[in-house]
């Protein structure tokens, strides 16, 4: 049998090492094109899409105003119409799927990355993360923080600043810090 490799852990949720050679390429490359797209400008659309079909994992059809920062983008998957505003961070250490027409304001961040509590699992330098979705028609207001193995149903709403930190059920508003459903 096949040890898995760290970038097998990571995507399972496992504990990793994020300082492995094949990883810290992975995010060298996801940081160059990260680069290379938010230099770009209005009305290079083209350019834009060419640059967002290589850094992530699945990308039909959806806008995203730079910047935007990722660990390693392959792992974010997108499905068309999905709107991202500026400033956004999704931090993939693990997938994060994203449904059609799904809209999301500035400055949010989507976050998969976690880390042990346990100190001295710490301070082996060990990470681990969970898989976020976001179903379809989903509306996220400007600087609210999706938490790690969050997931939100279709056509809810999340609002400004919001913590999200448990699933939102479809059709749900969920608002404040922790996220409560009203």
């Amino acid at each position: 049998m096949t040890a898995l490799t760290e970038k097998d852990k990571m995507i399972a949720g496992e504990l990793y090492r994020p300082g492995d050679p094949d990883l810290v390429a992975a995010r060298k490359r996801a940081q160059q094109l990260m680069s290379d797209y938010n230099q770009t400008i209005y009305g290079q659309d083209d350019a834009r899409d060419a640059i967002l079909g290589q850094l992530l994992g699945t990308f039909t059809n959806a806008v995203i105003r730079p910047p935007i920062y990722v660990d390693y983008g392959s792992n974010i998957h997108l499905a068309a119409g999905v709107f991202f505003n500026y400033g956004c961070t999704l931090l993939d250490v693990c997938p994060i799927t994203i449904g059609q027409d799904t809209q999301i304001g500035p400055g949010t961040q989507i976050l998969t990355a976690d880390h042990p509590r346990d100190p001295k699992v710490r301070a082996e330098g060990l990470e681990f993360g969970r898989p976020i979705s976001i179903g379809a028609n989903v509306w996220i207001g400007g600087g609210a923080l999706i938490l790690p193995g969050v997931s939100i149903g279709d056509d809810a709403v999340i609002g400004a600043g919001a913590v999200v930190t448990r699933d939102v059920p479809a059709g749900a508003t969920a608002v404040g810090n922790p996220a409560r459903v009203r």
